[in-house]
C-alpha cells in the first residue's frame, strides 16, 4: 500500500504534463523583423499557428518590410546636417501574406528548455514604390569671376521633386529628404511571390509563454518595374538572410 501511495502522484504529474501539452492547440506571435535587404530594422510580423498532428503544425503569417536596393548610399548635406541617400528614387515597401508548416524537433519542456522548430513558408508579394522625393535647391546662382564662388541672386527658392540623379546632378544643391511619407501619398503597386526557409529556436518559463528568435532564408521574385536606384542594374529578384525576435501566448 505504501509504494502505490508514493507512486500515485509522480503517475498523476506525468498525466497532467501531457495533458498540459495536449491542451496547446494554437499559437499567436508578434516580433520584429532583421534582414539583409532592410538596413537597421526590416520591418514586423504576426502569426497566428495551429497544430495539426504530432510535431506538425500549420501557420498564416503577415509580413511588412522595407526593401532597400545594396547600391543604396547615404550621404550628409555639410551645411545643415540633413541627410538623403544618393540616387535613390523610389522606396520599396512589402506586404508578405504567408502560410507555412513547422515541424518540431525538440520540443519544450512545461517549465523550461528551448523548442527548436522547422519551418516552410510560401505567399504572395504585395510590393509599394513609393517615389523618393528630395528638397532641392532651385535657386539662382551667378559665378564671381574674381573669386570663383557662385552666389545667391535673387529669393531662396526650395522645390520638393522625386530624385532623379539624370536632373540632380549637384548633390550640393539637395538640402534635405521631406520622409518617407510624402511619397507614400503617391504610391505604385507591384505584385510578386516569396518562400522561405529557417528555423526556430523558442524558450520560456512556461508552455503558455513563447519568447523565440527564428532565422533562415528568403528569396522573393516582382512583376514590372522595380527601379528604386536608376543607376544601379536592375532586379526583380531579391534574396536575403533574416532574423526573427517574436513573443506570444500558446492556448
Amino acid at each position: 500500500m505504501l509504494v502505490i501511495i508514493s507512486l500515485f502522484p509522480v503517475g498523476l504529474a506525468w498525466a497532467q504534463s501531457g495533458e498540459e501539452e495536449e491542451n496547446y492547440t494554437r499559437e499567436f506571435t508578434y516580433g520584429i523583423n532583421f534582414n539583409s535587404n532592410g538596413g537597421l530594422l526590416g520591418g514586423a510580423m504576426i502569426k497566428q499557428v495551429y497544430h495539426l498532428n504530432d510535431k506538425w503544425y500549420h501557420f498564416w503569417a503577415l509580413e511588412g518590410v522595407e526593401v532597400k536596393h545594396p547600391k543604396e548610399t547615404r550621404l550628409q548635406n555639410l551645411q545643415n546636417g540633413a541627410s538623403f541617400v544618393r540616387g535613390k528614387s523610389n522606396y520599396l515597401f512589402v506586404l508578405r501574406p504567408q502560410y507555412g508548416r513547422e515541424y518540431t524537433f525538440f520540443k519544450k519542456a512545461a517549465e523550461s528548455g528551448v523548442q527548436v522548430n522547422g519551418i516552410l513558408a510560401a505567399g504572395p508579394s504585395i510590393g509599394i514604390l513609393a517615389p523618393y522625393f528630395i528638397e532641392y535647391d532651385r535657386s539662382n546662382y551667378v559665378l564671381d569671376p574674381r573669386t570663383q564662388i557662385y552666389n545667391r541672386v535673387g529669393p531662396v527658392l526650395i522645390s520638393t521633386e522625386q530624385y532623379d540623379p539624370k536632373v540632380h546632378t549637384n548633390d550640393g544643391l539637395i538640402v534635405g529628404a521631406p520622409g518617407v511619407f510624402k511619397g507614400l501619398s503617391e504610391p505604385a503597386f507591384r505584385v510578386g511571390a516569396n518562400a522561405k526557409a529557417g528555423v526556430s529556436f523558442e524558450y520560456g518559463r512556461y508552455m503558455e509563454s513563447v519568447t523565440g528568435i527564428e532565422v533562415g532564408m528568403m528569396v522573393e521574385a516582382f512583376a514590372g518595374d522595380m527601379t528604386m536606384v536608376p543607376d544601379a542594374p536592375k532586379r526583380n529578384i531579391f534574396r536575403s538572410v533574416y532574423l526573427t525576435l517574436y513573443y506570444g501566448r500558446r492556448r
